[in-house]
């Protein structure tokens, strides 16, 4: 099977699997699903773009004979705020060691001191386990599982598809529905795999890239597929901070090897912090904000200054020449910082096999919610999580083989937008929301200001309703296709991504307002402490509103 192709249109199938989503989740899926099968991987992106790619800090494995995986469990329970799943956790915990012995087998050159593997200290780690490459992990491991990925035999990885729709029967999904180049049409699959990311890019301060933006949760909870703990969002207390400049990571590693925050004056803005500057990012991101609201300031400061010249030159390239691309040198003075969108703990919900609530429907990675994380993820587990839970498609349960689709007949469309909408008026739609969701669902979230924001969103929404490509898109049945003139194409790819975001940001704020407590990531002005009464998983499904679950021990 050719895999370089990009002009011939995708076979129909059917195929044994199809994975949506190229990062490491999706990437790592591809290389653990059982030898000879048919495997189509689809990624959205043109170019190689993804979260996982971005990852600056490193992966959490237990490594070091003063470590244990008993030690790596609880602080990933402290970290997650009382509400982690235990069986998610042990699962992790336990298989982190084999998987790093996986990657270094596969070729994956972690940075070594002496003849051992260097370790960092992260946020909320009682031990140095984070195995790093310099500050760019995320690259090398997805560039490493890449060049694994396309020798695979059987498989076809086509970039710049976008999945529209799961194709649903009863409760079974069985295969997606496509926009592959001009042509919108239906693809078969005895299994499906979401491994399309988070959504960090709701916000409009974030680290994420664009495509971050939840569209796989989206989909998911279209098709019927259950979804969990959306109300928490983990934002990274130092991104960046520039006026007209996008927001850049600066990985908490630096902090590990021992760089402090200050403020304008130089005090610490978390000395009230029992771990102060590596407490657990949800607490440091309040704290941050706290401060930059009291001295009426954008921003705090991230000091190098503790760290050996050196080993900060060592360690940290990527953010140092990022850095000096905006005149900024860290080694000699602080830099500006403040908290971003970084890391969504929820998504769609799925068992110890990476199976959701729909037969035939997996989520890996970010936009998977294993119960993993609980209210606030520990830092760098995130990685491994994808690495632990892609090693379960070993055991993917597939449906019996199915007939293929027969060949569409293309109907022509060269639909526009209606009701006086327009592409410039779709992209500010998006930046909208972007900001609406910052300021009412960020760090400090208000009740009032939250259901003012859900309000706004329903309404947005309602607007998109009469627009007639997404009700061609909607009457399009499985073995009918649709051949979408330029102008068409690009409209419909605006409307999918302004309702896949106005539906995920509601999903998120009714989340929100459900849990009437603080806790991780979400925190409530109005209800500032944890309640035992809320230590649960809200659960949304289509057409059944908000039910809870009880924390597995």
């Amino acid at each position: 099977m050719d895999q370089h192709r990009t002009t011939d249109s995708i076979p129909p199938g059917p195929w044994d699997v199809v994975v949506i989503g190229a990062g490491a989740a999706g990437l790592m899926s591809c290389l653990e699903l059982p030898a000879g099968l048919r495997i189509l991987l689809l990624n959205r992106n043109t170019g190689r773009r993804s979260s996982s790619r971005w990852a600056q800090g490193g992966i959490a494995a237990v490594t070091r004979t003063e470590d244990s995986a008993e030690s790596h469990a609880a602080d990933t329970l402290r970290a997650g705020a009382d509400l982690c799943d235990g069986d998610a956790v042990r699962l992790l915990v336990n298989e982190a060691p084999h998987r790093v012995e996986q990657l270094q087998a596969m070729g994956m050159a972690f940075d070594r001191e002496g003849s051992s593997l260097a370790t960092t200290l992260e946020a909320a780690h009682s031990h140095h386990r984070v195995l790093h490459v310099q500050d760019q992990t995320g690259k090398a491991l997805v560039e490493m599982l890449r060049e694994q990925v396309e020798q695979r035999a059987g498989l076809l990885h086509r970039r710049g598809v976008r999945v529209t729709k799961l194709w649903v029967e009863g409760q079974h999904c069985c295969g997606v529905q496509v926009l592959d180049g001009p042509q919108l049409r239906w693809i078969r699959a005895r299994a499906v795999v979401i491994a399309s990311g988070g959504g960090g890019h709701l916000f409009a301060n974030t680290t994420n890239p664009a495509q971050a933006c939840g569209e796989g949760v989206a989909l998911a909870w279209q098709a019927g597929a259950a979804v969990e703990d959306l109300e928490f969002v983990q934002f990274h207390p130092t991104a960046l901070r520039l006026e007209d400049a996008p927001c850049f990571l600066i990985s908490e590693a630096v902090r590990g090897e021992g760089g402090v925050l200050v403020d304008a004056a130089g005090d610490s803005p978390v000395a009230h912090l029992q771990q102060r500057d590596l407490a657990p990012r949800d607490q440091v991101s309040r704290a941050l904000v706290h401060s930059m609201q009291r001295q009426g300031v954008h921003q705090m400061w991230l000091d190098f200054s503790p760290i050996h010249r050196d080993r900060a030159e060592n360690r940290f390239p990527t953010i140092l020449d990022r850095c000096g691309e905006f005149g900024l040198n860290p080694l000699e003075r602080p830099i500006p910082v403040a908290p971003a969108a970084h890391y969504w703990m929820g998504g769609v919900a799925t068992d110890l096999q990476a199976a959701t609530s729909l037969t035939g429907l997996y989520a890996v990675g970010e936009v998977a919610c294993t119960g993993l994380h609980g209210a606030n993820r520990l830092a760098s587990n995130s990685l491994m999580e994808c690495l632990v839970f892609a090693h379960r498609m070993t055991d993917i349960a597939l449906a019996p083989d199915v007939s293929p689709i027969p060949t569409a007949h293309m109907q022509l469309c060269n639909t526009a937008l209606s009701h006086g909408e327009t592409t410039a008026g779709l992209i500010e739609r998006i930046e909208h929301t972007r900001r609406l969701c910052w300021r009412e669902a960020g760090v400090n979230r208000s009740p009032q200001g939250m259901a003012d924001a859900l309000k706004q969103l329903l309404h947005d929404d309602r607007e998109l309703d009469g627009q007639p490509l997404l009700r061609d898109l909607g009457q399009l049945q499985p073995g009918q296709g649709l051949h979408l003139e330029d102008g068409s194409r690009r409209d419909l790819n605006l409307l999918l991504d302004v309702r896949h975001r106005l539906l995920v940001s509601r999903l998120m704020l009714e989340a929100c307002l459900f849990r009437r407590e603080s806790r991780g990531g979400h925190f409530r002005t109005d209800a500032p402490a944890a309640m035992p009464a809320w230590r649960c998983h809200p659960r949304q499904s289509r057409g059944e509103g908000i039910r809870t679950r009880p924390v597995r021990s």
